[in-house]
């Protein structure tokens, strides 16, 4: 590990569930990816959007793990090749709470893409939550395209299954996946409604 890393170990274990330390930490892995850097930040933004659908006490942990929710993409970080999993993994190592390091771990119906890759039993140590802050973290990527486009929930599940070729692990487990994507999304956005609502009476 880097010494950069290391630091981070250090100095930021207690902060990573917040916007500023999640950001920083991603911030110092995602740069070179380009279009996963765009992507990252327009879905952190997303989350600060969505946070009316969450518990007030829990909107910047819905924000952090936003910022970290691609972190595995990071080639030091590889280990298994799939991102929800090596993302993971080297938050626990940095000593993140857990709660933010399941998070990252069940982003986005990763269990259905562990399905493919043979990683369930990899991936079960991380406790996966039924909640609305899952929910919004769902919401917050399903809604925001590669290069961080703002797309509808069809339109993003279209350009994946466009850019990843049928058969392929990602492209078989999004398809499944869509049911509980879509029903994560719809639940966000009828919270942000009667969030609205209630703010304007």
């Amino acid at each position: 590990m880097s010494a950069l890393l290391l630091g981070y170990r250090v100095d930021m274990s207690s902060s990573l569930d917040t916007p500023q330390g999640a950001a920083e930490l991603a911030g110092s892995l995602l740069p070179p990816l380009g279009n996963r850097w765009l992507h990252t930040q327009a879905v952190a933004e997303r989350a600060r959007e969505a946070s009316p659908a969450v518990p007030e006490d829990e909107r910047d942990l819905l924000v952090a793990a936003a910022w970290l929710h691609d972190i595995g993409y990071a080639p030091e970080l590889r280990e298994t090749g799939f991102h929800p999993l090596d993302g993971a993994r080297h938050l626990e190592s940095l000593g993140a709470p857990r709660r933010l390091v399941c998070l990252v771990a069940h982003h986005s119906g990763a269990v259905y893409e562990a399905e493919q890759r043979g990683l369930v039993a990899e991936l079960e140590p991380y406790e996966r939550e039924d909640s609305p802050l899952l929910d919004a973290l769902i919401y917050s990527d399903m809604t925001t395209g590669p290069a961080g486009q703002r797309f509808d929930f069809g339109r993003r599940i279209d350009e994946i299954l466009v850019r990843y070729e049928s058969g392929s692990e990602v492209h078989t487990a999004i398809s499944r996946a869509r049911p509980y994507l879509g029903a994560a999304v719809e639940r966000v956005q009828g919270r942000l409604s009667a969030s609205a609502a209630s703010s304007r009476e």
